[in-house]
C-alpha cells in the first residue's frame, strides 16, 4: 500500500511536469521553480514519511512545501530576470542615444569647419 502512494505520488508529480512542458510554451522561470520545488519536496517527504510509516502524507506535506519554497524562489528569479532585461533595454537606448549625439556632434565639426 505504502508504495503504491509513493508511486502514485511520483506519477502525478511528473504527469505535472509532462503536462506544463506539453503546453506549446516554455516554462517560466516562476512554473520551473514551483514544480521543480514540488518534486524534490514530494521525493525527500516521501523518503521522510515512509521513516516514520507514512510515505503518502509526507509526499503531500512536502510536495506542498516544495512547491511553495520553489515558487518564492522562482518568483524571485524571474522578477531580477525582468529587471535586468529593462536594465540592458535602457543601457541599448543610451548607447544608442549617444552614438546619434556623436554624428550630430560630427556633423556640426564638419560644417564650421568649411564655413
Amino acid at each position: 500500500m505504502r508504495v503504491n502512494i509513493v508511486a502514485a505520488g511520483v506519477i502525478g508529480v511528473a504527469a505535472a511536469i509532462f503536462v506544463s512542458g506539453c503546453s506549446g510554451q516554455p516554462l517560466s522561470t516562476r512554473e520551473k521553480g514551483t514544480l521543480g520545488g514540488a518534486g524534490i519536496g514530494a521525493a525527500v517527504g516521501a523518503i521522510i514519511g515512509a521513516a516514520v510509516g507514512s510515505p503518502g502524507a509526507g509526499a503531500a506535506i512536502g510536495g506542498a512545501l516544495g512547491g511553495v519554497t520553489g515558487f518564492a524562489a522562482g518568483n524571485a528569479m524571474q522578477n531580477q530576470e525582468i529587471a535586468n532585461q529593462q536594465t540592458q533595454q535602457q543601457l541599448q537606448e543610451q548607447q544608442q542615444q549617444i552614438e546619434r549625439q556623436r554624428r550630430e556632434l560630427q556633423q556640426l565639426q564638419q560644417q564650421s569647419e568649411t564655413e
